[in-house]
């Protein structure tokens, strides 16, 4: 007898051998958005706002994002839909310059609160689950309602600007607008020392544009076609003992590094108005 060959889940002319029921997490509704979050306070460790006191002038040189909050609560009288509330929490690094020289690298939170409205449905069916945990009884795992879950998607954000401004300038009217008992201890562990509250001469603002996709989800069971069970195919690769040499030979040679594409591949036409970058195919 032959080796029993299994087709290929990505060939369309496969005939299907029947239907299969899956539970699986269904997009409801989802949107996408793009955030340009001007003078957004950042909040800077003890040691960084030390430097600030004393900067001429900031850089920001990146932004990260740390961790997105949601919370999903009903709306009122409008069954189906809901409101998706997400607090980004952002990482920022700034270039603090002192005078002429070199400038020092400092850290610091800055944060982002964003609301959008979603169809998610309707369920009122109350879900149990049994998780296993090693040397002791099954947990059951229960919600009250069927509430839908929000997924939110995220890059990296551009850091657009960072100005520093002085609290003695009568032109400032700056306020604080986070209440650091609800930042996650989790989110303070992300700094080598404590961020300050109070008591600084000079705060720094940046502007950040901000790239995001919004997803309700719920669980649910689907019926789909089937060809076969999805066996591999590809040997598993392990550790060998080839020389660097040898293993730097296999590396295709990075030919879109030395040659970046024409004009014409890349028209200002054919860009995507939304994200600003090339649409290629």
């Amino acid at each position: 007898m032959g080796e029993k060959r299994y087709p290929s889940p990505s060939s369309p002319c496969e005939e299907f051998k029947g239907s299969v029921c899956i539970h699986t997490d269904k997009v409801y509704d989802s949107c996408k958005d793009k955030d340009c979050i001007e003078d957004a306070r950042v909040f800077l460790t003890a040691c960084g706002q030390e430097l600030i006191d004393k900067a001429v002038n900031v850089k920001c040189r990146k932004a990260e994002i740390i961790w997105a909050f949601p919370d999903v609560e009903p709306i009122p009288f409008n069954k189906g839909y809901f409101t998706v509330d997400i607090k980004f929490f952002f990482k920022i690094t700034l270039d603090v310059f002192l005078g002429v020289g070199k400038p020092t690298t400092v850290e610091g939170l800055a944060t982002f609160d964003k609301k959008v409205i979603l169809f998610g449905s309707e369920g009122a069916a109350k879900i149990f689950e049994s998780r296993y945990s090693y040397d002791s009884f099954d947990e059951q795992l229960w919600q009250k309602t069927n509430m839908p879950k929000a997924v939110v998607e995220v890059v990296d954000p551009l850091c657009l600007s960072a100005k520093v401004v002085d609290l003695d300038d009568k032109i400032c009217c700056c306020t604080d607008d986070i209440d650091f008992t609800t930042i996650p201890e989790c989110i303070c562990n992300v700094f080598d020392d404590r961020l300050v509250l109070s008591g600084e001469k000079k705060r720094v603002f940046v502007s950040i544009g901000l790239f995001s996709i919004v997803k309700i989800e719920r669980s649910v069971q689907l019926l789909i076609p089937a060809i076969d069970f999805c066996v591999p195919q590809k040997e598993c690769t392990t550790s060998c003992d080839d020389s660097p040499c040898d293993l730097f030979d296999k590396i295709c040679f990075p030919f879109d590094e030395f040659f970046p594409p024409e004009r014409e591949d890349c028209d200002f036409d054919d860009r995507d108005h939304d994200h600003g970058h090339c649409c290629r195919d």
